[in-house]
């Protein structure tokens, strides 16, 4: 074969150098990059090429594996492992060695899209050691087929792969067995769980079940109505709110303090728990649902507000009305996308005394600190935390100061 040849459907030979973000691995062939799914570092495979648009690369999906990784154990899903469900896409692979290739992604992220040099191991929630990083989602999605037949996606498809147990979910998901039941005329199916029992399913959008759920955190409650947004890992809440508290020493609570990307306000809640209920902070939430929710949520902060709007508009206009943001905290959660350039600029127009950056996606996080780190903010500290066991995903997060 020769560079121009179109390798779709070839088998291959491919030793596996390193991990890339997005759970793949990167092996080469004949001058090419070849990504490759379900392997590891050091890994002689024989692999089926899936994608080829005759580029600098191609994809390719191991079918052997000719030399095994240490780090290789069976598989936490047998639906996964035989049948190609998503969802679990790291699942062959010792947990711990799971953490030291997110580890590796996100220094890699750093360095080549934000200008870092940083090593940052990325740790447990605390008890995933002692379940092996299983029953920890609190929420999961499942599709139905034509026949009625619900479960994920087989990876990289639309095919719906029956499963007879969901060992991510955690045991009140797998105890309704809604995975087992015949849904004739449905397509999706979102279930919820609640620390405090709620339970809540949506049918095609239809809510079943509790309408709101009540979640606790660092000692308070808070309402998520149908279909608000929660994090997924049992822990991941009082963790990521613990770490916010951590880096947010010093909070001036009189400041103008915002908390953006703010949900039902876990982040501010959490602020008011060490700074006390004086503290001056709005939450600002594109869903009118969950901005609701805030506004309940922290009724007993006498200087919170609670707004609706998009991040980016919000920040425009409150430049134009002259918000002033001088020793102030800023607080924001992003979407996967990131914060993106344009309200990275007005944080740096405003200039706030700190940034605290909460990431689910490090290459996006590295492009906003790049920007950040070049408008004059030091990065102070950053730590990483395996909120998604078995996947390639997890949660980082990061303290700015000017």
């Amino acid at each position: 074969m020769t560079k121009t040849e179109n390798w779709q459907g070839t088998e291959i030979e491919l030793d596996i150098e390193k991990v890339a973000h997005g759970g793949i691995f990167v092996a080469r062939h004949q001058g090419r990059v070849v990504f490759v799914s379900h392997t590891a570092p050091g890994e002689k495979v024989r692999a089926r090429v899936f994608e080829d648009k005759g580029g600098s690369f191609c994809r390719a999906e191991t079918i052997a594996v000719l030399d095994a990784s240490g780090s290789r154990v069976p598989h936490i899903w047998k639906e996964a492992d035989r049948l190609g469900a998503g969802g679990a896409e790291f699942g062959h692979l010792k947990l711990e060695y799971q953490r030291k290739l997110k580890s590796e992604v996100l220094t890699e992220s750093l360095s080549r899209m934000g200008g870092i040099e940083r090593e940052v191991l990325v740790m447990p929630v605390p008890g995933d050691e002692i379940t092996n990083g299983l029953g920890y989602r609190t929420r999961i999605q499942l599709h139905v087929s034509e026949e009625g037949v619900a479960g994920p996606y087989k990876e990289r498809t639309h095919e719906v792969v029956p499963v007879k147990s969901l060992p991510l979910a955690v045991p009140e998901i797998n105890e309704l067995g809604i995975h087992l039941k015949n849904w004739q005329d449905v397509k999706r199916i979102e279930i919820s769980t609640a620390s405090t029992g709620g339970v809540q399913w949506f049918i095609d959008k239809k809510v079943k079940g509790d309408k709101k759920l009540v979640e606790r955190a660092l000692g308070r409650s808070f309402r998520i109505s149908s279909g608000g947004f929660w994090q997924v890992h049992r822990g991941a809440a009082e963790l990521l709110a613990q770490e916010v508290i951590q880096m947010a020493e010093g909070l001036d609570p009189a400041a103008n303090n915002l908390d953006l990307y703010g949900g039902v306000g876990l982040f501010s809640g959490a602020l008011a728990t060490k700074f006390g209920k004086t503290l001056n902070i709005t939450t600002v939430e594109s869903s009118k649902v969950a901005t609701a929710d805030a506004s309940a949520n922290l009724v007993d902060l006498g200087k919170h507000k609670a707004v609706s709007a998009p991040v980016e508009g919000f920040l425009k206009a409150q430049i134009k009305q002259g918000l002033v943001l001088e020793g102030a905290t800023v607080v924001l959660d992003p979407p996967r996308a990131g914060a993106g350039k344009a309200v990275i600029d007005q944080l740096l127009f405003l200039r706030p005394a700190k940034i605290i950056y909460v990431a689910c996606d490090p290459v996006s996080l590295a492009r906003d600190l790049k920007v950040l780190v070049a408008g004059g903010y030091r990065l102070e500290e950053l730590k990483a935390f395996d909120l998604f066991p078995h996947t390639h995903h997890f949660e980082s997060i990061a303290s700015l100061v000017l």
